[in-house]
């Protein structure tokens, strides 16, 4: 039995200067699996890359709700404060047509309505659309980033019939949480949960067989400005079992199930 973190950017710059170090911190803390999620082509090539590298670490390869629609988006004037690495739809799309059997999860997409404005919203989820029933059709769970839409993410999964889902860093209402657990999807809890109100209010009030494990690092760290990691999701697994009742090898015991009944694997 091992822990976990089902959402990490381990490729992104501020990571790089000592990764091998994060990841025997990983190890020390527990660890046995990281999935590190991709955003776009070539950020799904440093993924699979990496995973190729240490076996520790799993690809999800993805193309994330604004990478969607960046291009667009920069033809229309749109601010976004991000530079490099982006595409058109149609090749995001076909990168993960021709590579999703290597992954071991499609993450992360979805909808997002805060960076995206509205216009852009039809584009949007076509692809997410699309990206959704290639999953299906590889029989791959998937890791969903959305923000300010996740109504209508959820509205889109059921009618495609996605069941093996892991909704990552939720942000809306916990009431929709609840509902969407109860659905048969998952929800991860980051690394900052013991500073957050609606983190704990979704580990005291899910039902427990729904909860998995994040630290979305470098973001959402333990402590606010701090570079995160996945070590940490060691401490909010004993958040949990503190809030459980329940001792921390109960809880990392629960916590290995859930990983194990939506990725078909023991982490």
């Amino acid at each position: 039995m091992g822990l976990y973190d089902v959402h990490a950017h381990l490729t992104h710059p501020r990571m790089a200067a000592d990764l091998p170090e994060v990841l025997i911190r990983a190890r020390q803390a527990g660890l046995t699996t990281i999935i590190s999620n991709g955003l776009n082509p070539a950020d799904n090539d440093a993924v699979l890359a990496l995973a190729a590298s240490d076996a520790m670490v799993k690809p999800a390869l993805g193309f994330y709700p604004v990478d969607a629609v960046l291009a667009e988006m920069r033809r229309a004037g749109v601010d976004y404060p991000r530079e490099g690495d982006e595409c058109e739809a149609e090749e995001g799309v076909s990168y993960l047509r021709q590579h999703v059997e290597r992954a071991f999860a499609v993450g992360e997409i979805g909808l997002d309505g805060h960076w995206v404005p509205e216009p852009f919203w039809p584009a949007q989820e076509a692809v997410f659309r699309s990206l959704v029933e290639l999953a299906l059709q590889a029989d791959k769970p998937i890791i969903i980033h959305t923000r300010k839409r996740e109504l209508r993410t959820l509205e889109i999964l059921e009618e495609l019939g996605a069941s093996r889902v892991c909704w990552h860093c939720f942000g809306s209402r916990v009431k929709l949480a609840r509902r969407i657990a109860e659905h048969g999807h998952y929800l991860s809890i980051p690394a900052n949960a013991r500073r957050s109100e609606s983190f704990t209010r979704m580990l005291q009030t899910l039902p427990r067989d729904r909860i998995l494990l994040e630290t979305d690092c470098p973001y959402l760290g333990p402590e606010p400005g701090v570079r995160n990691e996945p070590a940490n999701t060691a401490a909010t697994a004993d958040y949990a079992a503190e809030l459980w009742g329940e001792t921390p090898a109960a809880s990392a015991r629960q916590l290995a199930d859930n990983f194990a009944a939506l990725f078909g694997c023991a982490p």
